[in-house]
Parts: C-alpha cells; structure tokens; sequence
C-alpha cells in the first residue's frame, strides 16, 4: 500500500473530520498542516495533476477575495498565489501514490485508499 499524505487544517471542521475517517480506517498518514508548511509551486503543481483539476478549481473564493487578490485567469499565477498565501487553498487533500482526492465530502477520499 502506498503512502498516504493529509494536507491538513486543523482548524477545518472538513479536514478534521477526514483525518478522523483516516483514523478509524486504521489508516496511517503523514499529516502536513499546509498552512505552517506550505506547498511550494511544484508541489501544488504535482497535487493538481494527481487530483485532476485546474488551479482555479483549488482555490478557495472567499479567503482568495477577503485578501484582495486580483482576478487571474493564468493557471501558472494561480498556483504562484496559493504557494505565496496557502490560506486559500481548498483543503484537505489527501494523496496516495499518483491519486488525490479532496475531502468535501470526507468520505470523497475513500475512492483512492
């Protein structure tokens, strides 16, 4: 089985509420809280190929706007902006080998382990 990572906000009820799911699975995870470690460029580049989605699908609208960003339709600027301001990434990811899949829902994660 490969490893399996959490980028994770404990202050997300979202992200607590996978971990919590990883838990009781008996699964153990390397836990990365995102906000005191964040992603650099390659590595939000590397977790949007294994999720699958475009960077402006990975960013969070609120927290993006309340911190002024301007509207950018270049994906390369999008990921500069979440390895600069981690806040607005979506969270939690989960990965495991070349898959990940966001937790919202929790149980979304399940589909790769």
């Amino acid at each position: 089985m490969s490893e399996v990572t959490i980028y994770h906000n404990p202050r997300c009820s979202k992200s607590r509420q996978t971990l919590a799911l990883l838990n009781e699975r008996g699964i153990a995870s390397t836990v990365v809280e995102y906000l005191q470690t964040p992603p650099d460029e390659a590595t939000i580049r590397s977790l949007l190929k294994k999720l699958g989605i475009e960077p402006a699908q990975l960013i969070r609208r609120k927290e993006y706007l309340a911190l002024g960003l301007p509207d950018t339709n270049d994906p390369q600027e999008l990921i500069a902006r979440m390895a600069a301001h981690p806040e607005i990434i979506e969270r939690p990811i989960v990965v495991r080998g070349a898959k990940a899949r966001l937790g919202r829902p929790p149980e979304q994660v399940l589909e790769i382990l």
